[in-house]
């Protein structure tokens, strides 16, 4: 049985960007083998200043995805700080890293790019997210698109250490999930924390109303026909309402005589009730306040198990056992 692993890092509540790109895809793959899914507060370190904000993320992060369907009998979910050992055998990958390798990674060039002087963790984030993969001896990744370099990153510096030290670390295998970065946000935008225009997971329903209201449209009057190529409305619907109903709704947009504005209660119905039993689910967790806890801890006696193992073959490996 494969061991598949992903993360998420903790830098804000969880919104519809990040449910169809990484947590639904999860949930789906806690069926098909010994899943591991952390929740990334190592790494958050690298953007978060606030101590409240990160472990009130970090929490919700668990309780949204216990909400939306992880299942602690099928996934370990888990703190990523809750495996230190991740800390020491990321310095010790560290010493066998090429700068090269971190100069040309993604993050890093942006910020470079963006004239930004990036810290020493976003630097070698990299390395550290090679040991998370590896820690686990994960087979499977899944990743998106954009993040496939990290896994390449992780089996370059994985073989370079087998050929220095012997055979110590498995290969994983990257799997590209489908491609979700079309997701609009509010202002037609990739939906992103980083353009505050997201639509988070579990608003209650006056909040989640006003934010499907507000909306970006242009002004074509009521009467007139509408294009829905490329309304943020459409795509967002489309995700959501069944194929029938996006017809119909493709069809009233060209028709012309109705507005945005009721096209917006639409697509605010739909999301509404496609949350509604993880909404549920959500509350009845709540009303356990020792859950999310329990979940975590027993999430974090397994990854600790299987990260002590590679740790002692690396240690034993690098001559420091």
């Amino acid at each position: 049985m494969p061991r598949i692993l992903s993360g998420i890092k903790p830098t804000g509540k969880l919104h519809i960007g990040n449910y169809f790109g990484m947590m639904r895809p999860a949930i789906d793959w806690q069926d098909k083998g010994e899943a591991l899914y952390f929740i990334a507060d190592y790494h958050a370190l690298t953007t978060l200043r606030d101590p409240k904000l990160l472990k009130e993320y970090s929490r919700g992060i668990a309780l949204d995805f216990l909400a939306c369907g992880l299942d602690p009998a099928k996934a370990t979910l888990f703190k990523q700080s809750d495996v230190p050992q991740v800390c020491e055998l990321t310095w010790i990958l560290s010493t066998l890293t090429p700068m090269p390798m971190l100069e040309n990674a993604h993050a890093y060039k942006a910020h470079i790019m963006r004239g930004i002087t990036p810290n020493v963790g976003l630097f070698a984030y990299p390395v550290l997210m090679a040991i998370d993969i590896l820690i686990y001896d994960s087979d499977i990744v899944p990743v998106g698109r954009d993040q496939k370099q990290h896994v390449e990153i992780t089996r370059d510096l994985a073989v370079k250490f087998n050929q220095t030290f012997g055979d110590t670390f498995k290969l994983p295998t990257p799997s590209i999930l489908p491609d979700v970065e079309t997701i609009p946000g509010l202002d037609g935008q990739k939906m992103s924390k980083s353009y505050d225009n997201t639509i988070e997971l579990f608003l209650e329903e006056k909040p989640l109303r006003k934010k499907i209201m507000g909306i970006v449209t242009d002004s074509t009057p009521i009467e007139a026909s509408k294009d829905p190529t490329n309304s943020a409305i459409v795509e967002l619907y489309r995700l959501f309402a069944s194929p029938s109903d996006v017809v119909q709704m493709e069809s009233d947009f060209r028709a012309g005589g109705v507005g945005y504005g009721d096209f917006k209660k639409r697509l605010f119905e739909a999301i509404w009730n496609y949350f509604g039993p993880m909404r549920q689910r959500r509350a009845e967790i709540q009303a356990d306040p020792n859950y999310v806890d329990q979940v975590l801890a027993r999430g974090a006696e397994r990854a600790n198990e299987l990260a002590n193992a590679t740790l002692s073959r690396v240690r034993q490996a690098v001559g420091l056992s």
